[in-house]
C-alpha cells in the first residue's frame, strides 16, 4: 500500500504542479481584470489597446491551458484510477465550461484590432462585467473538476480512504 502511494505521487505529482501553476495564472488574470476595471472606472477614454491586449492575452492563455493541458490531464488521471463517475461529471462540467469559452473568444474578437478596440471601447465596462460573471462560474466549475478528478485521487485522499476502511 505504501508503494502504491509512492507510485501515485510520482505519477500524479506533476498534475499537482500543473494545477498549482494554472491556479497562479488564474490569480494573475484576476489581477489584470481588476486593473482594467479600475482603469474603466477612472476614465474610460484613457484605457489603451495595450492594456486590453495584456488582459486578453492572459485570458486566452488561461483558457487554452485549461482546455489543452489541465482538463486532459485530469481526465487521464480519472481514467488511470478507473473513476467512471468522475469522468461522467467531467463531461457535464466541460460542456458547461464551453459557454464561458465562447464568451472569452467573443471578447477577444471584439478587441483584437485597434479599430475594433476603439469601436467597442464604450462597451468595455459591460464586457468586463459579463466576463467577471462568466469567469466566476467558470472558476467554480473548474474547482469542481479539480476536486473530483484530482484531489480525490491524491495520495493524502487515498491514505484517508484506506484508513477509513481499517
Amino acid at each position: 500500500m505504501l508503494e502504491d502511494c509512492k507510485n501515485a505521487l510520482e505519477r500524479w505529482g506533476g498534475v499537482h504542479e500543473l494545477i498549482d501553476r494554472w491556479l497562479h495564472e488564474r490569480r494573475e488574470l484576476l489581477i489584470h481584470l481588476a486593473a482594467l476595471n479600475q482603469a474603466c472606472d477612472a476614465e474610460l477614454e484613457t484605457v489603451d489597446k495595450a492594456s486590453i491586449d495584456a488582459f486578453s492575452e492572459r485570458l486566452m492563455d488561461y483558457i487554452s491551458a485549461g482546455h489543452f493541458e489541465v482538463y486532459p490531464q485530469l481526465r487521464e488521471e480519472a481514467r488511470a484510477f478507473d473513476d467512471h463517475q468522475a469522468l461522467k461529471l467531467a463531461e457535464r462540467l466541460l460542456e458547461r465550461l464551453e459557454m464561458s469559452t465562447e464568451l472569452v473568444l467573443s471578447f477577444d474578437r471584439d478587441y483584437e484590432t485597434p479599430a475594433r478596440a476603439e469601436h467597442h471601447l464604450r462597451r468595455l465596462p459591460a464586457w468586463l462585467d459579463r466576463l467577471n460573471r462568466g469567469l466566476s462560474e467558470r472558476f467554480a466549475l473548474e474547482d469542481q473538476l479539480i476536486a473530483r478528478l484530482h484531489a480525490a485521487h491524491a495520495p493524502d485522499a487515498a491514505s484517508a480512504e484506506a484508513d477509513s476502511r481499517v
